[in-house]
C-alpha cells in the first residue's frame, strides 16, 4: 500500500492469486442451503419456461393442422403457466439473492474493520487513512452486484444452456451443431481479454484510492486550507487526481464494451447461418425440418444467447472484481505487529509496578530509539519523562501499553512480562491521555464514558468535577447532554483535552499515561488541572511527559531521556543541584518565560 502519498500509486499486483477468489467464496459457504434452494428453484422455473417454445411447436405442427381445439385450449393453458412459474421463480431469485449477497457483503465489511482494530499505531502513522478508507466502503460495495446475483445467475445461466442445448438437440441435431459451433471462438476472444482487463481495472482502484486519500486529507484540513487561502491550489491538485481517475475508468470501460459487441456480433452470424440452413434444408424437404421444428429452434436460439451474454458479463465482472478483491485481501493480510503469543493469559489486577530490563527499541532495523534502558517503578509513583523531541520518551510509555514490542529486554509490570498476558487484559488497567485528543460524535456523556460503558452518570461527572471540566460544560446549552461534532470542533483545544482527562480518570487505570496531557490548556486551567490530578494520582503509577517542565516538578522522579537511555534521574531538587542537562533545560525555559 501506498505510504502518506495521495499521489503515489499502489503497486501493481502482476499476478493474480485465484486463492483469493476462493476465500471470497468461502464467505458464501454459510448460506450454502438458501443457495441451493434458490438455484433449485430457478432451475425449476428456467426448465418450465423452455418448455414454452416446444408447446408452439406441437401447436403449429399438430393442433392447428388437425383444427383439434381441445388441444389448443390444453396447450395454451399450459403455456400461461409456464409463464406464471417463471415469474415466481424470478421474484424469489430477486428476494434471495439481494438478502444473501447484503448478508455477506456486511459480514466482509465486519470481518475487515476488526482487522483493522487489531492492527498497531504504526500502520495508520504510515499510510493515507483515505487509502484505507476506500477499501472498507467503495471496493468491498464494488463487489455486491456480484455476490448479490453474480453466483446464483452464473448456476442459473450454466443450467439454461444445457436445458436449450438439450430441446435444440431434440429438435434437430444439425441446427444446433451450427448454433453451438459459436462457443469456441467466445471462449477465445474472452480469455485473450482477460489480462488486459485485469490491469485496466487494477488502475482503476488505484487512481480510486488516490482521489479518496486526497478527498479525505483535504476535509481534514480545511480549516488551514482556508486559513493560508489554499482554495484555488487545492482544487487545481484534485482537478488532476479526478482527471486521472477518470482516464483510467474510460480506458477500463473499453475493455467492458467490447465484450458485448463480440457476443451481438456472434449471436448475429449464428442465427444467418441457422436461418440460411433451415430455411435451405426446409426447402429441400430434409427429414426433420418443418415449419414448427424452424420455428421453435429461432425462438430457442434467440433465448440461447441471452445466458450467454449474461455469462460472459459476470466472467467480464469477475475479473474486474478481482483488483478490488486483490487490495481486500491485501489489507485482510496484514500482520498485526503486536497480538496476543500462544498461550497468553489474562493479566490479574495490578499494583503497579513497573520495570525496564535492558530495553532495546527501534522502529526501523538498524535505527535504535531506545538502547538497553533500565529503571524500576514502584506502584503509585508519578514518573516525568523529559528530555527533547525524538528522544524516545513517547517510545516508552508506547512499551507500557504494549502499542509495540521490544525489540530487545523486557518490559514487566507486577513482575510479568507484558507479552505473556492478553492485550485486553494489559489495556484496561491502563489510563492514557494523548496530546492528540479524539473527541467522538455524540454527547459530551458519551465521549466522557467511552472508556467505562458501565460507568453511571454520578461517576462521569466526578470524573469531570476532579479534572475541572465540569464548569465549562454545565454552561453548555445541554450540560452533559450536549451533542458534539466529530473531533469536537465546537470545542476549544483546552475544553477537548480537559474532556480527554476526565474520560482517561474514570477508567480508575492502575497506570496512568499522560503523554502531553496539558500543553494546550492555558496556565489558569492548569493550575486547576493540576489540583484534581493530586487526588486522583494518589495510590496510582502515573507516567507524565512534559515539555513544559512546570508541570512535572512535583513528579516524585524525573528521567531525562535522550541519545537512546537515561541520562539523569532524580528529583526535581536532586537534578537542579546537578546542574546537568536537565537544569540547562529548566533555565532555558525559565529564561524564556522571563523574556516574555
Amino acid at each position: 500500500m501506498a505510504r502518506n502519498k495521495f499521489d503515489v500509486d499502489e503497486e501493481l499486483i502482476e499476478e493474480f492469486n485465484f486463492g483469493q477468489v476462493k476465500r471470497l467464496f468461502a464467505y458464501i459457504k454459510p448460506y450454502k442451503k438458501q443457495l441451493i434452494l434458490t438455484v433449485l428453484v430457478m432451475l425449476v422455473a428456467s426448465v418450465t419456461a423452455f418448455t414454452g417454445p416446444y408447446l408452439i411447436k406441437i401447436a403449429l405442427d399438430e393442433a392447428i393442422p388437425e383444427r383439434n381445439g381441445r388441444q389448443l385450449i390444453i396447450l395454451t393453458l399450459l403455456y400461461i403457466g409456464t409463464v406464471v412459474i417463471n415469474a415466481c421463480g424470478l421474484r424469489y431469485r430477486l428476494k434471495s439473492t439481494a438478502e444473501m449477497g447484503q448478508t455477506i457483503i456486511l459480514n466482509l465489511r465486519r470481518d475487515l474493520f476488526a482487522h483493522l482494530q487489531r492492527l498497531p499505531f504504526a500502520f495508520y502513522d504510515s499510510r493515507p487513512h483515505g487509502k484505507i478508507l476506500v477499501r472498507v466502503v467503495n471496493y468491498i460495495n464494488s463487489l455486491s452486484d456480484l455476490l448479490s446475483n453474480g453466483i446464483v445467475n452464473v448456476i442459473t445461466d450454466l443450467f439454461t444452456l444445457f436445458v436449450i442445448a438439450f430441446f435444440m438437440l431434440i429438435l434437430n441435431v444439425r441446427l444446433a451443431l451450427i448454433c453451438l459451433a459459436g462457443l469456441p471462438v467466445l471462449a477465445t476472444a474472452l480469455f485473450l481479454l482477460k489480462n488486459i482487463q485485469r490491469k485496466l481495472w487494477q488502475q482503476v482502484s488505484r487512481k480510486q484510492s488516490n482521489m479518496n486519500a486526497y478527498v479525505h486529507e483535504s476535509i481534514c484540513g480545511m480549516k488551514v486550507t482556508q486559513s493560508f487561502a489554499r482554495e484555488r491550489m487545492n482544487l487545481d491538485i484534485f482537478a488532476n487526481v479526478n482527471q486521472s481517475y477518470r482516464q483510467a475508468w474510460l480506458k477500463a470501460i473499453i475493455s467492458l464494451i467490447l465484450v458485448y459487441p463480440i457476443v451481438e456480433n456472434l449471436s448475429t452470424l449464428v442465427i444467418s447461418a441457422v436461418y440460411l440452413a433451415g430455411v435451405a434444408w426446409l426447402n429441400r424437404g430434409m427429414p426433420g425440418i418443418s415449419v414448427g421444428v424452424l420455428i421453435a429452434f429461432l425462438s430457442y436460439i434467440s433465448s440461447f444467447w441471452q445466458p450467454i451474454f449474461n455469462l460472459a458479463n459476470f466472467y467480464t465482472s469477475l475479473v474486474n472484481a478481482t483488483a478490488y478483491i486483490e487490495r481486500i485481501f491485501e489489507l485482510m493480510d496484514e500482520k498485526p505487529l503486536v497480538a496476543d503469543l500462544p498461550g497468553a493469559r489474562p493479566l490479574p489486577p495490578i499494583k503497579g509496578q513497573v520495570e525496564f530490563i535492558d530495553v532495546s527499541f527501534a522502529y526501523e532495523e538498524g535505527h535504535e530509539v531506545l538502547h538497553k534502558v533500565s529503571f524500576k517503578v514502584n506502584p503509585g509513583e508519578t514518573i516525568a519523562l523529559v528530555g527533547p523531541t525524538g528522544a524516545g520518551k513517547t517510545t516508552i510509555v508506547n512499551l507500557i501499553s504494549r502499542f509495540y514490542d521490544v525489540t530487545g529486554g523486557r518490559v514487566l509490570i507486577d513482575g510479568v512480562d507484558v507479552r505473556d498476558v492478553t492485550l485486553q487484559s494489559l489495556r484496561r488497567q491502563m489510563g492514557v491521555m494523548l496530546q492528540d485528543t479524539f473527541i467522538f460524535s455524540g454527547t459530551i456523556m458519551d465521549n466522557i464514558r467511552y472508556s467505562r460503558l458501565d460507568a453511571s452518570d454520578e461517576e462521569v461527572m466526578a470524573a469531570a468535577k476532579a479534572v475541572r471540566a465540569h464548569d465549562f460544560i454545565v454552561k453548555l446549552e445541554e450540560g452533559y447532554y450536549t451533542e458534539v461534532n466529530e473531533r469536537g470542533s465546537r470545542l476549544s483545544v483546552g475544553e477537548r483535552q480537559l474532556i480527554s482527562f476526565a474520560r482517561a480518570l474514570l477508567a480508575d487505570p492502575r497506570i496512568l499515561i499522560l503523554d502531553e496531557a496539558t500543553s494546550s490548556i492555558d496556565t489558569e486551567t492548569e493550575l486547576l488541572v493540576q489540583e484534581g490530578l493530586a487526588k486522583l494520582l494518589a495510590n496510582r503509577t502515573s507516567f507524565i511527559i512534559a515539555h513544559r517542565l512546570s508541570t512535572v516538578k512535583n513528579a516524585d522522579r524525573i528521567l531525562y531521556i535522550d541519545h537512546g537511555g537515561i541520562i539523569e534521574e532524580g528529583t526535581h531538587e536532586e537534578l537542579m543541584k546537578k546542574k546537568g542537562a536537565y537544569y540547562r533545560l529548566y533555565m532555558s525555559q525559565y529564561e524564556f518565560l522571563k523574556a516574555i
